[in-house]
């Protein structure tokens, strides 16, 4: 608090020069005094009421913070730990989904693998049979070449009647190897 002194206090007197006021009632020195004390003394009550509801309304307000803190903090570690389960679900998807994906992938494979060994196997078996083919075809072309020489041959040789021995003979094996097929 500053000391304020009062100019009432303090008075200049051309004859004196400056000089000091001691005259109680010419400096308002009770009133001061007087008029606070019986402010004091009733309004006393109402300061400490005042300053009882302010505390009151202080602690009820810092319970209040303390309880929203502790919320807040309870629902923090819920949250973290809804976060930590949705991690380790994310990841077990994700690791279910590679082995799906791995799984269809073999689905995939094995058939196209049976696929492939069905036709290979097909190709080589069209290719022995025509195989076969061709050596009958070649067979029978040398076959009937031979015969045909062989018949020219016998008929500039040989008689007419030897001729239809012959004949004869080369009907019968072909007979024979016609029921045999």
């Amino acid at each position: 608090m500053v000391d304020v002194v009062d100019p009432a206090i303090i008075a200049y007197r051309p004859a004196a020069g400056f000089a000091l006021n001691t005259n109680p009632l010419e400096t308002n020195l009770i009133n001061p005094g007087v008029v606070p004390a019986p402010l004091a003394y009733p309004g006393r009550g109402v300061l400490s009421n005042s300053l009882g509801n302010r505390e009151r309304t202080i602690l009820n307000t810092i319970r209040d913070a303390e309880a929203r803190y502790k919320e807040a903090t309870d629902r923090l570690d819920q949250a973290r730990m809804r976060l930590r389960r949705a991690k380790v679900r994310a990841d077990e998807i994700r690791v279910n989904g590679i082995f799906r994906m791995q799984e269809e992938k073999q689905d995939l494979v094995r058939p196209a693998d049976g696929d492939s060994k069905r036709l290979e196997y097909s190709k080589n078996a069209t290719i022995c049979l025509e195989e076969h083919k061709a050596t009958e075809q070649v067979c029978q072309q040398v076959s009937r070449l031979a015969l045909d020489r062989a018949l020219k041959a016998l008929i500039t040789r040989s008689s007419d009647e030897l001729q239809l021995r012959m004949i004869d003979h080369n009907i019968g094996l072909l007979r024979n190897v016609k029921t045999k097929k």
